[in-house]
């Protein structure tokens, strides 16, 4: 006969929870971690410690969802102000390319899906001053990012679909 507490932690919503949710997880062992400590249970473990690197697992998710939204938006902002042709393709393969990784986030963690409207909105004026940049280097005109970025700049749907900017002529 199976061992009853082996059988428990095969069925534990935790595992489950680790598997379909990783943030969610973090935070929550965080928050339970830190429980333990208010209760003053004896085990020796050192429990702010333990709760802060865990929640740092889950700021990691964040902060990779992050950068790929800002490259989103920085080669976004770069296509529809260039008229350039050159350097399109390698923008939108680096559009493609970050979409599968912001997908590849969600996936693991889903509970980021509702973060990504507030991380768009941190990293909107961010990604249009480095791509206004980019473009002056190449001596490009940046009225097109500074006017899209008055307009609001691009919508979650934008960003993360399937949408590209009609080239700038």
């Amino acid at each position: 006969m199976p061992n009853p507490a082996i059988v428990r932690l095969a069925a534990d919503p935790m595992d489950d929870l680790y598997d379909h949710d990783f943030v969610l997880w973090t935070e929550e062992q965080a928050a339970a971690l830190r429980q333990a400590e208010a209760a003053q249970t004896n085990l020796p473990l050192d429990w702010e410690n333990l709760a802060e690197e865990i929640e740092s697992l889950g700021k990691s998710q964040r902060a990779a969802l992050r950068s790929q939204l800002r490259r989103i938006l920085r080669h976004l902002f770069k296509l529809e102000a260039s008229p350039a042709i050159e350097p399109r393709r390698g923008w939108e393969e680096s559009i493609r390319d970050a979409r599968v990784e912001i997908e590849d986030i969600l996936q693991d963690s889903p509970s980021l899906r509702r973060h990504i409207e507030r991380l768009i909105a941190d990293q909107m004026s961010v990604a249009a001053m480095l791509a206004a940049a980019d473009l002056q280097a190449h001596g490009e005109p940046t009225d097109a990012v500074e006017a899209r970025l008055e307009k609001g700049g691009f919508t979650a749907d934008q960003i993360v679909g399937a949408w590209f900017p009609a080239r700038s002529d």
